[in-house]
Order: structure tokens, then C-alpha cells, then sequence
């Protein structure tokens, strides 16, 4: 028993950690939408989960950012509602829209993200806008962006080195 009791203990911290569940009097309930991501970084690689303004990649390290994985948590996806993004990659440019927690940018190419556009579509982006913020080497945190607007740098040469992401109720 006292071992169930350690293990349900154990998920709930973990819950509220994530933004999962909550308290308010006693009652859990469940949490409003939020967004997870993960950054690949360099000499690093897939780095844990952040969410809701968390910071993934690095600060004061001099690595780039080489790929990211960025979903919606507490919100149903699918091909008619989630979210997307496109990463600008070193000598490549421009990717395609990844969706849902597909992999944007490169991994085992050494090559740099220098921006990103994220937007939401469907039913959520009727309620909330996305908003984001890159850490980019030499000017260090840039300006809060939304709803596709990009972050980062392009023809510059410089690399993300961090990101934070959040949804805003409208």
C-alpha cells in the first residue's frame, strides 16, 4: 500500500509539474491547453521536455539549436487542428511546415537553425494565438513573436541557441 501511495504521489507532482492537473479546494481538474517542445542541441542532442514558456536549447553556451519538436498538450490534434511551424536552416532556408510534433530543422548535419515561424490552425487558433521568442547568438533574447512572425535571424550567419513558446487565451 505504501508503495501505490508513493506512485500516485509521485504522478500527480509530476501532473502539476506539466501543467497536467491542478488543485483548486481539494478537486483536481484538468489543466487548460498548453504547448510542449524539445530542442536538439548541439554536442547534446534531444534535450527533456519544456513547456509553456520554458526555455529549451541553451543560454551562455555558444550551441546551436539544430532541430526542434514542438506540440499542443491537453488539446486534441489531428490533420484539421494543431499546430505547425518551419525552421530556417543553415544552407538549406525555408523548410516545409512540420505539424504535431514532427521534427523541424536537422539532426546528425551540424547545421544551425537561425529562425522559426509557428502558428496555430483549427479550432484552437479560434481561442488562443501562439507566442514565441528566440535566443540568438550575439543579441541574445529577441523580441516576443506571434502567429506565424518570425523569430530569429535570416542572411545573418547567427544560430538559435534558445527558444521559449506559450499559448495566449484570446
Amino acid at each position: 500500500m505504501k508503495v501505490l501511495k508513493k506512485v500516485l504521489v509521485g504522478l500527480v507532482i509530476l501532473g502539476m509539474t506539466f501543467g497536467v492537473v491542478g488543485f483548486n479546494g481539494g478537486d483536481v481538474k484538468a489543466a487548460s491547453p498548453g504547448v510542449g517542445y524539445q530542442a536538439h542541441v548541439q554536442d547534446i542532442g534531444w534535450q527533456g521536455l519544456a513547456a509553456n514558456g520554458g526555455v529549451a536549447g541553451t543560454i551562455g553556451k555558444s550551441k546551436r539549436m539544430e532541430a526542434i519538436s514542438v506540440f499542443l498538450l491537453e488539446v486534441p490534434m489531428s490533420a484539421s487542428q494543431g499546430i505547425q511551424y518551419s525552421a530556417h536552416v543553415q544552407d538549406i532556408g525555408w523548410q516545409s511546415w512540420k505539424q504535431n510534433g514532427a521534427v523541424a530543422g536537422t539532426t546528425g548535419q551540424l547545421k544551425r537553425m537561425e529562425a522559426i515561424k509557428i502558428s496555430l490552425f483549427g479550432n484552437i487558433s479560434k481561442s488562443y494565438n501562439i507566442q514565441y521568442r528566440a535566443h540568438v547568438q550575439d543579441y541574445g533574447w529577441l523580441a516576443w513573436q506571434s502567429n506565424g512572425s518570425i523569430a530569429g535571424t535570416t542572411g545573418k550567419g547567427k544560430r538559435l541557441e534558445a527558444i521559449q513558446i506559450q499559448l495566449v487565451r484570446k
